[in-house]
């Protein structure tokens, strides 16, 4: 299936709301899972976000790199993931949206150095050899630096940014340096501002692949872990999403084939369990 890497700039544009919306709609056959991981060096949002900090800190990216040392990367990559699948309390779940929480202190990113290499091998082992999605979180500075290799290694690499003038002013150089070294990179955009979406892309000089809704009320569920409002599921935010996790999919599956990548290997299942 795809890797797919989301950053952002500065200015807040909204990179792990976005991610969420993709993780809980994305398009999935099935025996395939969309995996979300955060990577974003300046901390993951997520634990104490959507989820309340109803599970801790047991969780999560920090972890690894003490599996590591111990040379037992893979085994506790799959132990950290956190099952998002279930809906309105129901016990069954399908565990098809899976979580690897972020770091909850940046200064926690200094261990990782070691960690984001194996980490962008191992989401291409997870694409070949169980045909599942990932999606990497960079925020806002994570697609450069070491977490850069990240972004190096996906399928395809977007930007969120909103159509706002001061986003849009700090997106530029964020996205010529990505371009540069990455190339072929595209835009979401969260429709906030003036700015339609061919105005942007006359600007950034890179294509826009999808528009979500400036929705605060829906984006405070995913941001905040707000009370979800009656029909979540098909908000107007939801619905892009879904929408736009199929372009994505097209877009990573051209962009493999352009590069000469293989494409996926049969499903495999894991004989792993998930925090809920």
């Amino acid at each position: 299936m795809a890797v797919i890497a989301l950053t952002g700039c500065s200015g807040a544009p909204g990179v792990t709301t976005s991610a969420l919306a993709l993780l809980l709609s994305w398009p999935l056959e099935p025996g395939r899972r969309m995996i979300l991981a955060e990577c974003d060096p300046d901390g993951g949002a997520v634990l104490h976000g959507l989820l309340q900090g109803t599970l801790g800190d047991r969780y999560g990216l920090r972890n690894l790199s003490v599996a590591a040392r111990k040379g037992e990367f893979g085994e506790a990559f799959w132990r950290q993931l956190i099952d998002l699948s279930s809906e309105d309390g129901k016990a069954e779940s399908p565990r098809d949206r899976l979580l690897l929480p972020g770091i909850t202190d940046p200064a926690q990113a200094a261990s990782l150095n070691s960690v984001w290499k194996g980490l962008a091998a191992m989401f291409r082992g997870i694409d070949a050899d169980h045909g599942h999605d990932v999606l990497v979180d960079l925020g806002r500075r994570g697609a450069v630096g070491p977490s850069g290799v990240l972004a190096d290694q996906a399928d395809s690499v977007l930007v969120v940014v909103r159509n706002t003038l001061r986003c849009l002013q700090a997106a530029q150089s964020r996205v010529n340096a990505l371009s540069e070294r990455v190339g072929d990179i595209g835009l979401i955009v969260i429709d906030e501002g003036p700015y339609p979406a061919g105005e942007v892309q006359r600007v950034l000089q890179i294509p826009v692949v999808a528009t979500l809704p400036y929705a605060p009320k829906e984006a405070q569920v995913l941001s905040d872990g707000a009370e979800q409002p009656r029909h979540f599921t098909k908000s107007a935010l939801m619905k892009a999403a879904r929408t736009t996790g199929t372009l994505l999919v097209q877009r990573s599956a051209e962009r493999r084939a352009r590069l000469g990548r293989p494409s996926s290997g049969p499903v495999r299942a894991a004989e792993v369990s998930y925090a809920r």
